[in-house]
């Protein structure tokens, strides 16, 4: 296996379930080589409170792995803490740490050493507290990479939504959708599809802003007057697009069935559909970068760290997901 088949695990948050889930996730074989971004006295004495038996494996610049783990084994690069981490407690000392294993896994998918990304949760918080600003992983590797356009997208099986905007009061969210923000996601989108994704020729279904798509202007004015213009503006590239659509009915399968992504106008538009349907076994998908990062789609849970009482689906499908979107890069 060639080094650009290697895969960088970041475990996030030292005291969260981040560690676990990685530890959990060894028992099994994975199908690619993956290598766990992180200090390995923290995994070690993690497995021994979970009672876990996994054998974690050195490597790192110059001893990279050639096959992937066998189960029961975990491949580490290891990366110091500052401090000792115990489970359910926040400590500032280790913001340095964590972004150093982003930092890692982000420049070595930049030289091609990794071929993606896989992100398990950090604390904005703590790091914050730790004199790093920090306001998520996403904008740290697009300011990491050079990107000046990034979106946001969680996926589960059957459904993928991407957002307009993303972590914005409601009472913004109008007047951030321009018409140039709007053709940016939407090709950024449309191109990810096409190139990580595998899809020819998405087809996207557009929500409008307003309710019933603002119903010709009598319940809004910004599906006639920039939502509306932008996606005409698109077609006539090529795009694949339709919409503006009313929310309220656009996730049905009606349509879903006949599409390969929905772009939603802002956060709680589309999410509330995307968990319903597949919380605990969807995954967030950073579109734009020049690399492949996926991650889970939940928080630390810092009240189950050490416990073992952790469900590792959505960072088994956010695995295989990377997994599929390098495959399809590499085509």
């Amino acid at each position: 296996m060639p080094a650009s088949r290697l895969f960088a695990l970041t475990p996030g948050e030292p005291a969260g379930i981040g560690p676990d889930l990685c530890l959990l996730l060894a028992r099994q074989a994975q199908p690619e080589a993956l290598v766990a971004i992180a200090s390995r006295p923290l995994l070690a004495e993690r497995a021994a409170l979970l009672g876990l038996q996994i054998h974690l494996i050195e490597v790192g610049p110059g001893a990279w792995p050639e096959t992937p783990a066998d189960a029961g084994c975990l491949y580490v690069w290891d990366t110091p803490l500052t401090e000792a981490a115990e489970p359910g407690r926040l400590n500032p000392a280790n913001a340095g740490y964590v972004l150093q294993t982003l930092e890692r896994a982000a420049r070595g998918c930049l030289d091609d050493t990794f071929a993606g990304m896989i992100t398990a949760p950090v604390h904005k918080g703590v790091i914050n507290e730790g004199g790093i600003p920090f306001s998520g992983h996403t904008e740290f590797l697009a300011e990491l990479t050079g990107t000046e356009q990034v979106v946001m997208m969680l996926a589960t099986r059957g459904l993928r939504v991407a957002l307009v905007t993303t972590h914005l009061p409601l009472s913004q969210v109008p007047a951030a959708i321009t018409g140039e923000r709007l053709e940016r996601v939407t090709r950024i989108l449309h191109e990810d599809l096409r190139d990580k994704f595998g899809i020819a020729e998405p087809r996207i279904l557009v929500c409008g802003l307003n309710p019933h798509a603002g119903e010709g202007g009598h319940l809004g004015r910004e599906e006639m007057e920039i939502i509306e213009p932008a996606l005409a503006r698109l077609r006539d590239a090529g795009l694949n697009l339709t919409g503006p659509l009313p929310a309220d009915t656009l996730f049905t399968p009606k349509h879903l069935d006949q599409a390969d992504a929905v772009l939603a106008m802002y956060h709680d538009q589309g999410l509330p559909v995307l968990k319903f349907k597949g919380f605990g076994a969807a995954l967030n998908v950073t579109l734009g970068l020049p690399i492949i990062r996926t991650s889970v789609d939940h928080g630390t849970a810092l009240d189950l760290a050490g416990s073992g009482q952790v469900d590792t689906g959505s960072l088994q499908v956010a695995l295989e997901t990377a997994y599929q979107m390098a495959a399809n890069r590499s085509v």
